[in-house]
């Protein structure tokens, strides 16, 4: 148990990165684990230890140390790199198929034995041996 605490992920910032005001500090760690990191692409940027989460997460922080607010600052990276950072990406025309698909794939999956039950030939049911049949049996055995 010990092991897989200590395993745990840890955010992968580096002192040389982090801004001096811890209040900024605090605010560019907010908006770093709202953003994906395009390399990794199920950690955010806060949490990732490659070097384009890096250069993410220094763009962050000089956006934040020009006095932006953390709206112009996500607007910013967004711009840049597309919807696809956000690790949740508004819904609109081109996340769609974000939104969607998982949904989608249920219902296809959920068609498709549907239609594999329907198709399965019935269980059949064994008759009761007519007399003919018994006696047959039993002079074979």
């Amino acid at each position: 148990m010990l092991t897989l605490i200590l395993a745990a992920p840890a955010a992968a910032v580096m002192p040389d990165e982090m801004l001096p005001d811890p209040a900024q500090e605090q605010r560019a760690r907010t908006i770093s684990k709202d953003l994906r990191c395009v390399v990794c692409q199920n950690q955010s940027i806060d949490d990732s230890d490659a070097p384009l989460a890096r250069d993410l997460r220094l763009l962050v922080r000089e956006q934040i140390a020009k006095g932006k607010s953390d709206a112009e600052v996500r607007d910013y990276v967004v711009a840049r790199y597309g919807n696809f950072v956000l690790l949740k990406p508004p819904v609109e025309g081109d996340t769609l198929l974000l939104w969607a698909g998982p949904f989608a794939v249920l219902i296809l999956g959920g068609v498709g034995v549907a239609l594999w039950q329907r198709r399965r030939p019935a269980a059949t049911t064994d008759a009761p041996l007519s007399d003919a049949e018994r006696a047959e049996l039993d002079r074979l055995s």
